[in-house]
C-alpha cells in the first residue's frame, strides 16, 4: 500500500497524515506498514484479496473534465413540466453564501447546540416559514422530499387515530406521491383508497384523508368540505401544497387542516435531478409530539439568553427505535436554510410579486389556448398550471417544445399541462402559445380573469422577512449565522459513526453547473444522456466496492436505504409465499434507525444481546433463531460493529441466520473501515445500505443532503426501487410482490449530488479507497492508543485494535467525581472542537472517529485537549475543587461571559477561555452557554419569537 507517484494526485489532497506522519502513528501503535495494521485488525475470513475492480485514478483536473463532458450530454430544457419540480432562481448570494460555502455544508447535525446557533437559527426561520404559509403552529426542521413527507403524514395519522385502518388519497395528488404514499401505506398495512373527493367520502373505519391543494393538473378546489367531513367522521386531515401558492391563496390552518405538507423546492433550491429538496410539515398543535423528523426549539442558556436547540425528538430514532415516530434520522437541513433565506431575501412582497407573476402568465396562456378551435381549458381554477387539452397532438406539440428547448407535460394524447414558474418570460409565453397554434392575447384584449380565493393577509410578517433585502444585508447575516457555528472548515468533528471527512470540492463544484442542477428529474432520457451515464457509472462503482449484484440510488436518506432493503426482504419472503416471516433480529448495539425502520417495513423487532466484549453473542442469537424459527425475516447488523470492533463471528451470524431462512441486511454506516478492504456482499450480506454522505464524501449540510444507495444480491435484484413514475404502475392495486416499491419521488432520489461521491470515487481509485480506509483505521488507533491511559477505550477487537473508530468509557470518572461525558463535551468546546457523539451506542461514553481526512497536527490537538480536560477532572476527583464549581460543570464560556465586569468563579478567565496556550492564536467562541435543554422542554417554541421574548427568562 505505496503513496501515490504523484503528489498533485486527488488522495494526497485527501489524506490527512502525511508518509512521515503515517509512519510516526504506526510506530506508535506498534506497526511497520498500513498492511500490516489491516492484516492484524480486520479478520482474515473477511478481507478482499487483490484489489478493487474499479478505473484508474484520475486527478482532480481529469475528474472535473469528466463531470463536464458529462454535463454536456444533459440538454437544459426551460422547465415547464411542473408535478411537484418546479422552475425557480436561486439567489447568486444564497447559491454562494450557503450551498457553496464550506461553512454551511460541512457543518453537521446540530445535536450540540452551544457550537450549531447559527443553522438552528436558519432551521429556526424555515420553521417560520412553513408556520406562516400553512397556517399551523408546529412546523418542523424539513423532511426529504414530498412523496416520502406524504407517506410520514399517513404514519402520523395512523398513529393518532389509532381506530381507523383505512387512508383516502385525493386521486389529484402527483403521480409519484400517489405511488409512494400508497405503498408506504400499504407496508404498515393500512388500506388505501385513491378516490374523487369532489364526490365526497365514502367509507367507514378512516385515519384520514390526503388532500391536493393545488391538484396535480393545477386545479384548485376548496378543501375545507372535506376536511370537515372527514373530522365528523374521527379523521384528520393532510393537505398537500405548494408555498409559492399559499402567499395568495387561504392557508390550511385557516381551513381546518390537521396536517401541511409539501416541498419547498420552488423556493430557490435548483431542480438536481430530482433533489435533493426540503419537503416540510407542519400540524396543529395537539400533534407536536408525533410530528416526524427534527423540531428546533427555543431555549435558554445558563445565563438566561435565548438560545436555540433541537426540541423533543432529539435522537428519538436512537432512544425509542422500534417505538420511533419515524426512521428519518437528519432531514435535508442544506435546502432548508436555502429556502429560508430564499424567502428573507424576497421577503412577503417579493414572494407575492413571484407569485402573482406565476399566475399572471398562466392566466394568459389559459386565454391564448381558448382562442384555438378545438382546444380547451380543462379547470377553470388554478394557479400557475394549466392543463389544456389539445385533440390528438399533445405529444406532437411537447415534442416541437422540447426541439426548441421547453419541457411541458404530457397528460395523455390529448392533454398537456404547462407549469409556469420564476423565470418565464414573455418570449416564453409566445413560444408556448405558437407551438399550440396561438397567439400571447393581444394587450387591448381583457383576459378573463381567474378568481382565486384569496386568503385575506399576506404572510411572513415577522421581521425576519422584512429585514433581508439587500445583498449586503443577505451576505452579512450568512456570515454572522456561520460565524456562530463550529463546521468542518474550522476544526475536526470527531464524531464517532458519522465520518466527517474531507468533502472534494472538486465534486461539489460540479454540482452548481447548469448542465446538473438545472435538469427537471422528468425529462425524457434522450435529453439526460450525461445523468443517465453517471448515475450508472457511479452505481456499477458502488457494486463493484460493496460485492452486490446491483444498487439503486433512489433512497434520499440513509434511513432510506435502510426501508428499501428492509422492504427487499419483505417483499423477497411474501413472493415465495413465507408471509409468516416478520421478525427482524437487531443487535443491542445497532444503529437507533435501524428498529424504527423495520417497523416501517412491518417487520416485529426482537433483540439480540451484546456480549461482554460488544460484540453480537452468538450464544443469544441461537436461542433467539430457535425460539422464532421461521418467523425469522431477517437480522440487521453494523459492520464494523457500532461498538467500533471488527467482530470476527461475522461470517457465522451470517451463516446461522441463512440456515433459519433468513436474509442478512449489513448496515452500511461504517463503510469506511471496510472500502477496499472487505466487501459485505461477499461475506454473507444479502442487502446493505450505504452513506454517500460519510464514506462517500457527501456534505452533511447540518444534517442533510444524505443519499443511501441500496445494494442488493442476485436473488433480491427484483425487489429494488422501482420507478415512481413507471406508466406501468397503478397506484390504485397494490404492486405485486414480486417487484421492488419506490421509496423517493424521483427514479435517482437526490442524484444532485451525486457528483460529488462519484468524483471521490473517480479520484481516488482502487487502492487510494483502500489506503483512505486503512489511514482512517489508523487515525482511530492511534487516538484511542494515545488517550487510553486518560479515557479508557471500552471495546477492542483481536490485538487490542479498534476499527475506525473507538468508545471512550466515562462512567468510572462519572461514578468517581460527578463529571460526565456531557461535561467533557461541553469543555471540548472552549478547546475548539466539536464533541465526539455523545453516549451512543453505550450512555455515558464518547465515541470518536478521526476519519482519514486528519493530519498528525490536529490529532494531536484533539488529544491534548482531552488530556488537558483529564487533567481538570483530576482536580475533581483529588477534591482541589468542587463539581459544582469546577470548569468542566460551567462550561462552554463565551467571549461575553470572558470580559463580563464580574467574575464569580474559583478558576481564572485564562483558564476558562484559553486552557492551552495555541488557543490565544486562534479561538472560537460559542455564541451561548450550556443551554437548559429541561427548559426548552417544558417551553415549547418552535418559531422565530419576538426579540422582547426573552428579556426576562425567570417571568
Amino acid at each position: 500500500m505505496n503513496q501515490p507517484a504523484l503528489t498533485s494526485s486527488y488522495l494526497t489532497r485527501h489524506l490527512g497524515p502525511n508518509a512521515e506522519e503515517q509512519q510516526h502513528m504506526l510506530s506508535s501503535v506498534g506497526y511497520d506498514s498500513l498492511d500490516a495494521l489491516i492484516e492484524a485488525a480486520v479478520p482474515q475470513d473477511i478481507r478482499l484479496e487483490g484489489a478493487l475492480d474499479l478505473p484508474a485514478p484520475l486527478s482532480e483536473f481529469e475528474a472535473q473534465e469528466r463531470l463536464k463532458e458529462y454535463a454536456s450530454r444533459n440538454t437544459v430544457l426551460k422547465a415547464f413540466y411542473g408535478q411537484g419540480y418546479n422552475d425557480t432562481i436561486t439567489p447568486p448570494v444564497i447559491r454562494r453564501g450557503v450551498l457553496e460555502d464550506a461553512g454551511w455544508y460541512t457543518a453537521y447535525t446540530p445535536y450540540q447546540p452551544e457550537i450549531s446557533q447559527g443553522r438552528l437559527e436558519a432551521l429556526l426561520n424555515f420553521q417560520t416559514m412553513v408556520s406562516e404559509l400553512t397556517g399551523l403552529p408546529i412546523a418542523g426542521a424539513s423532511l426529504l422530499d414530498e412523496a416520502t413527507a406524504v407517506a410520514e403524514a399517513i404514519g402520523l395519522m395512523s398513529r393518532t387515530v389509532r381506530k381507523g385502518r383505512k387512508v383516502l388519497l385525493d386521486e389529484r395528488l402527483h403521480p409519484q406521491v400517489l405511488v409512494v404514499g400508497a405503498e408506504r401505506a400499504r407496508a404498515i398495512d393500512l388500506e388505501v383508497e385513491i378516490v374523487d373527493l369532489s364526490e365526497g367520502i365514502v367509507g367507514e373505519d378512516l385515519v384520514g384523508v390526503v388532500i391536493a391543494y393545488p391538484g396535480t393538473e393545477g386545479d384548485i378546489t376548496d378543501p375545507k368540505p372535506i376536511i370537515d367531513e372527514i373530522h365528523s367522521r374521527g379523521g384528520q386531515a393532510a393537505v398537500v401544497t405548494d408555498p409559492l401558492a399559499l402567499m395568495l391563496l387561504p392557508s390550511p390552518g385557516e381551513l381546518g387542516a390537521d396536517i401541511a405538507l409539501g416541498s419547498s423546492q420552488r423556493f430557490g433550491v435548483p431542480l438536481f435531478f430530482g433533489g435533493p429538496h426540503a419537503a416540510y410539515m407542519a400540524v396543529t398543535d395537539k400533534l407536536r409530539r408525533q410530528l416526524p423528523g427534527r423540531l428546533v426549539g427555543v431555549s435558554v442558556d445558563a445565563e438566561g439568553k435565548e438560545a436555540y436547540r433541537l426540541a423533543l425528538q432529539t435522537r428519538e430514532q436512537h432512544i425509542r427505535r422500534e417505538k420511533a415516530t419515524s426512521n428519518i434520522c437528519t432531514a435535508q437541513a442544506l435546502l432548508a436554510v436555502t429556502a429560508s433565506m430564499y424567502a428573507c431575501y424576497h421577503g412577503p412582497k417579493g414572494l407575492k410579486a413571484i407569485a402573482e407573476h406565476c399566475h399572471d402568465l398562466a392566466t394568459r396562456f389559459a386565454a391564448g389556448v381558448r382562442s384555438i378551435e378545438g382546444a380547451s381549458v380543462k379547470h377553470e381554477v388554478f394557479f400557475d398550471t394549466v392543463a389544456v387539452t389539445l385533440p390528438g397532438s399533445a405529444q406532437a406539440v411537447a415534442d416541437d417544445l422540447a426541439e426548441n428547448g421547453y419541457l411541458v407535460r404530457v397528460l395523455d394524447e390529448h392533454g398537456l399541462c404547462v407549469a409556469f414558474g420564476e423565470s418565464a418570460t414573455e418570449e416564453d409565453l409566445s413560444v408556448l402559445l405558437g407551438a399550440c397554434g396561438a397567439q400571447v392575447p393581444d394587450a387591448s384584449v381583457d383576459v378573463p380573469v381567474v378568481e382565486l380565493p384569496r386568503r385575506e393577509e399576506t404572510p411572513l410578517v415577522h421581521p425576519i422577512f422584512n429585514s433581508l433585502h439587500s445583498e449586503t444585508q443577505m451576505l452579512r447575516y450568512l456570515r454572522v449565522l456561520a460565524d456562530k457555528d463550529l463546521a468542518l472548515d474550522r476544526c475536526m468533528i470527531p464524531l464517532g459513526s458519522c465520518t466527517m471527512k474531507l468533502n472534494p470540492t472538486a465534486g461539489l463544484e460540479a454540482i452548481s453547473w447548469p448542465g446538473f442542477a438545472n435538469v427537471h428529474p422528468y425529462t425524457p432520457e434522450r435529453f439526460t444522456h450525461g445523468w443517465r451515464d453517471l448515475i450508472a457509472e457511479t452505481e456499477e462503482w458502488l457494486a463493484a466496492i460493496t460485492g452486490y449484484a446491483k444498487v439503486s440510488v433512489q433512497p434520499n436518506a440513509g434511513s432510506m436505504g435502510e426501508l428499501a432493503g428492509l422492504l427487499a426482504i419483505r417483499r423477497y419472503h411474501l413472493s415465495r409465499g413465507d408471509d409468516q416471516r416478520d421478525i427482524c433480529l437487531i443487535p443491542q448495539s445497532a444503529h437507533g434507525t435501524n428498529a424504527a425502520s423495520a417497523t416501517l417495513a412491518h417487520l416485529r423487532v426482537v433483540v439480540v444481546a451484546t456480549a461482554q466484549d460488544g460484540s453480537i453473542d452468538v450464544e443469544d442469537l441461537k436461542a433467539k433463531l430457535e425460539q422464532h424459527g421461521e418467523h425469522v425475516a431477517a437480522i440487521m447488523i453494523t459492520y464494523p460493529s457500532t461498538h467500533g470492533v471488527f467482530e470476527d463471528t461475522v461470517r457465522e451470524v451470517c451463516k446461522l441466520v441463512h440456515d433459519a431462512g433468513g436474509q442478512v441486511y449489513i448496515d452500511g454506516a461504517n463503510h469506511n473501515a471496510l472500502t477496499g478492504v472487505a466487501q459485505p456482499g461477499q461475506f454473507g450480506g444479502d442487502v446493505s445500505h450505504l452513506n454517500l454522505h460519510k464514506t462517500f464524501t457527501i456534505p452533511h449540510g447540518g444534517g442533510g443532503p444524505g443519499i443511501g444507495p441500496v445494494c442488493v444480491a442476485e436473488h433480491l435484484v427484483p425487489f429494488l426501487p422501482s420507478d415512481p413514475v413507471d406508466p406501468s404502475v397503478d397506484p390504485h392495486s397494490p404492486v405485486p410482490y414480486e417487484h421492488g416499491v419506490p421509496v423517493a419521488g424521483t427514479a435517482h432520489g437526490s442524484a444532485g449530488v451525486l457528483p460529488i461521491a462519484w468524483s471521490y470515487i473517480a479520484m481516488a481509485g482502487p487502492e487510494g479507497l483502500r489506503q483512505a480506509t486503512a489511514v482512517a483505521v489508523l487515525a482511530a488507533n492511534y487516538v484511542a492508543k494515545q488517550l487510553h491511559d486518560s479515557f479508557p477505550v471500552l471495546y477492542s477487537g483481536d490485538n487490542g485494535l479498534v476499527a475506525h473508530e473507538c468508545i471512550l468509557d466515562l462512567r468510572p470518572i462519572t461514578d468517581e467525581c460527578k463529571v460526565s461525558a456531557t461535561d467533557v463535551a461541553k469543555r471540548l468546546i472552549d478547546y475548539g472542537f466539536h464533541a465526539p457523539t455523545l453516549s451512543f451506542p453505550v450512555t455515558g461514553t464518547l465515541m470518536v472517529e478521526p476519519t482519514e481526512s486528519e493530519d498528525l497536527a490536529e490529532l494531536d490537538r484533539f488529544i491534548s485537549a482531552m488530556k488537558s480536560i483529564r487533567a481538570e477532572i483530576q482536580e475533581i476527583a483529588d477534591g482541589k475543587v468542587q463539581y459544582v464549581d469546577s470548569l468542566l460543570h460551567q462550561a462552554p464560556f463565551t467571549a461575553a461571559s470572558v470580559i463580563a465586569d464580574e467574575w464569580d468563579y474559583q478558576f481564572s478567565r485564562s483558564q476558562a477561555a484559553y486552557p492551552v496556550a495555541e488557543l490565544r492564536e486562534w479561538k472560537y467562541f460559542p455564541p451561548v452557554r450550556r443551554l437548559d435543554e429541561a427548559y426548552g422542554d417544558r417551553n415549547l417554541v418552535c418559531s422565530c419569537p419576538p426579540p422582547e421574548a426573552f428579556e426576562d427568562p425567570e417571568s
